[in-house]
Parts: C-alpha cells; structure tokens; sequence
C-alpha cells in the first residue's frame, strides 16, 4: 500500500526527505531506513534470503551511499530502491552457487531478549506458509507478485525493476494470483 509521502501531492514529503538525505541530514537517513527497510526486508525474506536483515542493511547502505547519483524524485525512489534489492539479492545468490556448503561451519544466532515465543512461533509459520505458496509459482511469477504486494510497486515499476515490458509484468502477475487461487482452492482456503 502507498504511504502518504510515495506518490502525488504528499510527494513533496519523500521529495524533500530525499533532498536532506543528499545533504547528509542524519534524520533523513533515519526516515528513509524506518519507512523502506521493512518492505525490503519482507521482500527478501520471502527470496528465501539466507539472512534478509543482514542484507536489507546492505540494501539500505547502497541506497546512502547511491543518493547523490539518483536522479529523480520521491515517485521513482521505490522503484530504484527495489531495483538495487533485487540485484544484491541475485548477487547473494550467485555468491552461494560458487561457496561451497559445510556442515561444519555453524553460524550461532543472537537472539534479541524479551520476544515473545508464541508471537515468534506464529511469525514463523506464517512466513513458512507464504513460502510454501510462493513455491507453487515460477520465478518470474514469484517476483512478480513479491514486487507488486510487498515492495508495492507499479505494474511499470516492476517492469522496471525486472526490466521486462509492462504486458509480460501483467501477464506475469495474472498468472501467479490465478495459480495461487488454485492452490489455495485444493487447500479448501476460498481467497
């Protein structure tokens, strides 16, 4: 869903966040990593992104650091900035066909304290829920669909992004929700 400060007149808003942003105003950067950081991560999670919030940070840090050489405004920020997630997340996984997998090297998680496990657990499944449909769909249609719900972008953002023409986007899109309806309808789920 647009948030007022994407789009139209309350573009002026995310027009002049970017704007302090190129002048290096610290608050700016904080607005721009709190409104599009989740988004991305949500995006790449549902990738099956070996470790979304590591490379959301990466994302966000290629954002700063590319702000001075964007040109154009807050309308076509989401599509730029979902451009460079989709290319770190193929370079993630062009990283992980050439590094060879060990079973030996176990990776120790910290663990935030506090959580609440019943809230985590549900999280979890969810997610693992939404993979497991996202699975039922190519790859072309899985991208589709994760840029348009959870990036939010436009059907020519998307295009964009993919660099694809606008009628294989739709069409792409088309064909992912009609599979999903079928999947969830032999699930006994009405959408």
């Amino acid at each position: 869903m647009a948030e007022p400060g994407d789009e139209g007149v309350a573009g002026d808003v995310l027009d002049e966040v970017l704007v302090a942003a190129r002048a290096d105003a610290p608050w700016a950067f904080e607005h721009l990593y709190a409104r599009f950081a989740p988004a991305v991560s949500g995006y790449l999670r549902m990738h099956g992104a070996t470790d979304p919030e590591g490379l959301t940070n990466e994302v966000m840090l290629g954002v700063f650091r590319g702000l001075p050489s964007f040109e154009g405004e807050g309308t076509g920020f989401r599509s730029w900035l979902f451009t460079i997630a989709h290319r770190r997340l193929i370079d993630e996984r062009r990283r992980a066909s050439v590094r060879p997998k060990s079973d030996e090297l176990v990776e120790e998680r910290h663990e935030r304290p506090g959580g609440d496990v019943e809230v985590e657990a549900l999280s979890g499944l969810e997610d693992e829920r939404v993979r497991t449909l996202l699975d039922g769909l190519t790859a072309e249609q899985r991208e589709v669909v994760l840029l348009r719900v959870v990036a939010d972008l436009s059907v020519e953002q998307v295009a964009q992004v993919l660099d694809k023409r606008t009628g294989a986007v739709k069409m792409l899109q088309r064909r992912g929700l009609a599979r999903l309806r079928r999947i969830l309808e032999t699930q006994g789920v009405t959408p």
